[in-house]
This record gives C-alpha cells, sequence and structure tokens, in this order.
C-alpha cells in the first residue's frame, strides 16, 4: 500500500507541474484547443517536467547504486568528488573548445568524472573502515580540492560566471530542444537494472562476491562508469541537485527495506518525486519569479539529511 502512495504521489505531482507557472494554463483552455494554451503546455511545460522526472530519477538511482556498491549510506555523485571533477571536465571544455558540441562537453565531463572517483577510490583505501563518516567527510574534502582547482582556473579566464549561472541546478530555461540529451540516460536505468543483483552481491563486500563468482573490478568500474555518465549529463543540462541523490535512498532505505532490486524503481519515483516538490515550491515561493531549484533542494535536502544523521545516533 505504501509502494502504490509513492505512484500515486508522484503522479499528482507530475500532473501539477505541467499546470504551475507563471503563464496561466488551464484544462478548460486545452480542451477548447486555445493555440497559445498548448504552445506552453508543448513547448514549456512538458518538456520541463520530462526533465525533473528524468533527473530526479537518475541522480536517486545512482545515489542507492553508490551506497550499495561502497558500502556506506552517505555517499552519493557529490560527496566523492564524481560532480566536481565533472565540472572540472566541463571547464577545460570551455577553455580549450568554447565552441564544442554537448556531446564533446557530455564525454569530456564523463570522463573527468570517471577519473576523479576512481582517484578517490585509490585514496580512500586508506581511511579507516571503521567509521562510515570517514568516507563521505574525505569525498567533500576531496571535491572541495578539485573545486578549487576549478574555482582557480575559472577566476584566472575570467569564467566564473558563466560557470556559476549555467552549473546552478535551475529547470527555467527547459524549452523544446534544450533538454533531449537527458534521454541519454534513459539506456542507464536498464543496464543498472540488469545488473542490480550483481550489485546486491558487491554491496556485502568484495571477499564475498569473489566467493560467488562476481568479477568485482570489473563490476565496480562498469557501474561508476553508467554513474559518471548519466551524472555528467545532468550536471550539463540542468546542473547541480545537491543531497538528492543521499537523501532519497536513505528515505526509502529507512520505510521500505535495502533490497536494491525490489526498491529500484521505488528509488527513481521518490526522486522524481522529491525534485518536482522543490520545484513547485521554487516557482511559487516568491512567484511570478522563480528562485533555482538547487536552492530549495538544498535548504530541504541538508535539513532532512542532518535528521538523518541524528536518527542514526539515536537508533
Amino acid at each position: 500500500m505504501k509502494r502504490i502512495s509513492v505512484f500515486l504521489l508522484f503522479c499528482i505531482l507530475m500532473i501539477t507541474s505541467l499546470f504551475v507557472g507563471t503563464h496561466e494554463l488551464s484544462i478548460a483552455g486545452l480542451l477548447a484547443g486555445v493555440p497559445e494554451a498548448w504552445m506552453v503546455l508543448v513547448k514549456i511545460r512538458l518538456p520541463r517536467t520530462i526533465s525533473l522526472v528524468i533527473a530526479g530519477s537518475i541522480v536517486s538511482l545512482c545515489g542507492k547504486v553508490m551506497q550499495h556498491l561502497l558500502q556506506n549510506k552517505f555517499v552519493a555523485a557529490e560527496a566523492v568528488g564524481l560532480s566536481d571533477s565533472a565540472r572540472l571536465g566541463i571547464l577545460m571544455v570551455m577553455l580549450f573548445l568554447p565552441n564544442g558540441s554537448v556531446l564533446l562537453r557530455t564525454a569530456v565531463a564523463a570522463l573527468f568524472a570517471y577519473l576523479g572517483v576512481l582517484l578517490f577510490l585509490s585514496i580512500s583505501r586508506l581511511l579507516p573502515k571503521d567509521n562510515p563518516m570517514m568516507l563521505p567527510l574525505a569525498g567533500v574534502m576531496f571535491g572541495n580540492i578539485i573545486g578549487a582547482v576549478s574555482g582557480f582556473l575559472a577566476y584566472r579566464y575570467q569564467l566564473v560566471q558563466n560557470v556559476s549561472s549555467w552549473l546552478q541546478g535551475n529547470f527555467a530555461t527547459i524549452t523544446v530542444g534544450q533538454y533531449e540529451w537527458l534521454y541519454l540516460v534513459i539506456p542507464v536505468f536498464f543496464l543498472l537494472y540488469f545488473v542490480t543483483y550483481e550489485i546486491t552481491i558487491a554491496g556485502l563486500g568484495e571477499d564475498v562476491a569473489r566467493s560467488l563468482g562476481i568479477n568485482y573490478g570489473f563490476l565496480r568500474m562498469f557501474v561508476l562508469g553508467l554513474v559518471a555518465f548519466a551524472s555528467s549529463i545532468v550536471l550539463l543540462m540542468v546542473g547541480q541537485l545537491p543531497f538528492l541523490g543521499i537523501v532519497v535512498p536513505n528515505m526509502i532505505g529507512i520505510f521500505f527495506g535495502d533490497h536494491l532490486k525490489n526498491n529500484l524503481w521505488l528509488t527513481c519515483f521518490a526522486g522524481s518525486s522529491f525534485l518536482l516538490i522543490c520545484d513547485l515550491l521554487a516557482r511559487t515561493v516568491i512567484a511570478p519569479y522563480e528562485m533555482p531549484v538547487s536552492v530549495i533542494a538544498g535548504m530541504i535536502g541538508g535539513s532532512l539529511f542532518l535528521g538523518l544523521l541524528f536518527w542514526r545516533q539515536i537508533r
């Protein structure tokens, strides 16, 4: 019953997202065939809602997968330096190939993200294993170092405003022709679904996975490659979405358990619902103006993250 409630909430939020905004849009106008109403729906609202659904679901799913694979509840793309490494890759393209295509930027960002997370995982082998908070704390520090390098280069070549405005999570500019690259992450959903059994076993530890016939090294490289690719596309298309990949998988784990395959689609629906709620608040809090959705996601997600820390401490 609770699973059905999550899906129903997702459907309600998705429909609501189509009718909330600066431009008035009503069912009556659509049924009457008003050209302006259909233009707003098809050109603006529908692309924005699709982008919210795809971005929210893939970021949450990537966080869930990384938490299983790395055996840590508090890791996600932004907590292991992956997002900061992708941002550095985007900056490299802006510096050396300013007219590069979106495909080139995606490829370079994914490559930098992949290399960054592999470097961090190599360093993390030196960390003590008894404290689960050491890995995300070290990841944040590692990401800050990469971010500092990006900031220095951005200041040095006067790209601070370009990078800041471009990578800030914001769906206000999403229209037809500006979001379709997000469809490239759809195959990632199915690829991750097909290896959920192996990821679940890998979450029991490297020794257990190898004893059960899982090629642990290849699996980790393959899954992290998919996560780097999907995270880079979301970063390029809509910007940073803080706490989404950490909070949603943990909330699903609390209410529905940690079985990855059973909760995979549930995690996607919950992630999309969370981002839809943040976007609806971003559209209405200071209407008719809009706030970046990353601001709302940071406020709500950060509060929930602190709540998760306290809950695990007193449990």
